[in-house]
């Protein structure tokens, strides 16, 4: 990513693995300075680990974080998040920008609870923020502004590719891309114990396994082929790719996977019940 470093002060209110992914992002690609970033945890120990790893600033407290930041992300669990906006929602700034990433929680629901016409964006991002390479979708609220959005865009855009999407499909997301990395870690663990059955080493298997999904993530995103289109490049008749998929099908992982994503966005719409009391 590139560009001037924006003239932002960034809070995160919650320290844990997805702030530090997000974290991870904006210095490394040098949207902020990290003298300009401010995270706040309960947990003494994980405020001290991110401090020392990113040189960032940390506080005990979420009402300070406020004090000095322009956007704000708000990464504690949606089961929480009730009890934090309850909590600063006195405190907050004219023009200040609110980043929810909690699964099931809509802008209107955020927007309710801090009291007022605060500008709040709603992304879904997924665990290979670690590496740079997240699929974030993001929403905006009815208050926020064409630039407010942009440069959430921005932020987000240093963790990994960015979807911008109507908040109607926002569980949706959660379901397949948010919680997607899970299904794919499964399939990849599933497929090196079979190496391991047919003959190879586990470490081995695993290289294997992970060079493969790389590969054909990477193929589908260079060609903009069909998945189906692909598929049938790799099988031939009588051949060993059509033979594993016949198994595949025969053992229902098609209808699995589609049932996973199904049952991941209603669970996503319960937790959406949690804010809005319903």
């Amino acid at each position: 990513m590139s560009g001037v470093m924006m003239n932002r002060k960034i809070g995160f209110i919650g320290g844990g693995n997805l702030a530090e992914a997000i974290i991870g992002g904006i210095i490394k690609n040098r949207v902020v300075e990290p003298e300009h970033i401010i995270v706040s945890d309960a947990r003494s120990m994980r405020a001290a680990y991110i401090a020392n790893k990113f040189k960032i600033v940390t506080r005990g407290d979420n009402i300070s974080v406020l004090a000095d930041c322009d956007i704000v992300f708000l990464t504690v669990k949606p089961q929480v998040l009730a009890h934090v906006l309850a909590e600063i929602s006195d405190h907050i700034r004219e023009g200040q920008v609110f980043i929810s990433p909690c699964a099931g929680i809509t802008t209107r629901s955020i927007e309710k609870a801090l009291g007022r016409d605060a500008p709040v964006v709603r992304i879904m991002p997924n665990i290979a923020a670690l590496v740079d390479e997240s699929a974030t979708a993001l929403t905006t609220g009815a208050h926020v502004a064409p630039d407010q959005m942009n440069e959430a865009i921005r932020v987000c855009e240093s963790f990994g590719m960015v979807e911008p999407m109507d908040e109607d499909l926002m569980d949706a997301v959660t379901g397949l891309s948010g919680s997607g990395p899970a299904y794919v870690f499964l399939i990849m663990d599933a497929l090196a114990d079979a190496g391991v059955k047919v003959g190879l080493r586990r470490d081995q298997a695993r290289r294997l396994v992970a060079q493969t999904v790389k590969g054909a993530a990477q193929l589908l995103m260079e060609t903009g082929e069909h998945p189906s289109e692909l598929k049938d490049m790799v099988t031939s008749p009588g051949g060993t790719a059509i033979t594993g998929l016949a198994a595949l099908e025969e053992g229902g992982l098609r209808t699995t996977l589609i049932s996973a994503v199904e049952n991941a966005t209603k669970r996503a719409q319960q937790l959406g019940d949690l804010l809005e009391g319903e």
